[in-house]
C-alpha cells in the first residue's frame, strides 16, 4: 500500500501507485499463485476510511499479477475502494463488509470470492473504541460491523462463492478456523456449505485436490462425529495428518 498510509508495522511491501504493477509482478513470481493488495485503510487527513490505489494502478496491477499467473485478493473494510477493485479485475475479497446489494451483484457477475473473516470483523468494536482521535472511522467501523453478517448472508443467497479465512496472525492467533466456520453458519450459510468453505470447496478452488483418491495429499483431520450434524466437534478434533505425517 502507500507508504504514507501507515499500515499494520512490518506487514507487507509500502510501495506508491506507479510502483504497485512492479511489485505485484515480484510477489507473483515468488509467491503461490495469490498476490494480496491492501484496497483500503485509514487516511489520517480525511479522518476515516479511505481508498489506497486510483483505478488505473489497480488495473494495472491485475493485469500485471494475471501476466504471471497469479489470482489476486484484497484486503477492503470500506465502501467506496469496492467499485474501482471489482473494474480492475480482483479475483477475491478479503472482509467485504462495504458491501451492498449492487455490489453483490456484481461478484456474481465476475464470478468474485468472498472471504468474510467474521470473527476479525468482531474485532471492529474495538477497535473503534480506541479510535478517539478519529470519531467518523470510528462511528464507520461500527457501522460496518453491525451488517456484516446481514451482508454475508445476502450475497450467499445470491450465489457469491464465500470461503473461511481468519485473519490470523494480527489481532487474531492462528487455530481459530472452526470458530470461524460456526459464524458462517450463524450468518446464515448452510452447515454443509460452510463446512465445505474451510475444507473441500475451498481447496478446490485453490487448485488442490478435494477429494480422497491414489496419489492426493494425505491431509485428513479426523474427528469423533460427523461435522455435518454438528459443527461444534470441529473445535476437537482427534487426529491431524499433513502430508501423511501426523502432526496432532
Amino acid at each position: 500500500m502507500p507508504a504514507s498510509r501507515c499500515y499494520i508495522r512490518g506487514v507487507g511491501l509500502e510501495v506508491e501507485p506507479a510502483d504497485l504493477p512492479a511489485a505485484v509482478t515480484e510477489q507473483a513470481q515468488r509467491g503461490d499463485g495469490w498476490v494480496k493488495l491492501v484496497g483500503d485503510w485509514i487516511d489520517r487527513d480525511r479522518g476515516d476510511l479511505a481508498p489506497c490505489w486510483p483505478a488505473d494502478a489497480l488495473a494495472a496491477a491485475v493485469r500485471a499479477a494475471h501476466a504471471a499467473g497469479a489470482r489476486v485478493t484484497v484486503h477492503t473494510f470500506g465502501e467506496e475502494a469496492i467499485p474501482d477493485l471489482l473494474a480492475a479485475g480482483v479475483d477475491c475479497l478479503e472482509h467485504g463488509t462495504g458491501l451492498d446489494a449492487e455490489l453483490i451483484g456484481e461478484l456474481v457477475d465476475r464470478n468474485v470470492a468472498l472471504v468474510p473473516t467474521l470473527i476479525n470483523i468482531d474485532n471492529f468494536p474495538g477497535i473503534a473504541a480506541g479510535a478517539t482521535r478519529f470519531p467518523a472511522y470510528a462511528e464507520h467501523m461500527r457501522r460496518l460491523h453491525a451488517s456484516a453478517r446481514d451482508h454475508v448472508r445476502a450475497a450467499y443467497e445470491a450465489g457469491v462463492a464465500i470461503y473461511a479465512g481468519t485473519d490470523a496472525g494480527g489481532s487474531l492467533p492462528h487455530g481459530l478456523i472452526a470458530a470461524e466456520v460456526a459464524a458462517l453458519h450463524g450468518a446464515g450459510l448452510s452447515a454443509i456449505d460452510a463446512l465445505g468453505a474451510a475444507s473441500w470447496r475451498a481447496r478446490k478452488w485453490l487448485g488442490r485436490p478435494a477429494d480422497l483418491a491414489d496419489g492426493a495429499p494425505a491431509d485428513l483431520v479426523v474427528y469423533p462425529s460427523d461435522p455435518m450434524a454438528d459443527l461444534g466437534v470441529l473445535r476437537s478434533p482427534t487426529r491431524v495428518i499433513l502430508r501423511g505425517r501426523v502432526v496432532r
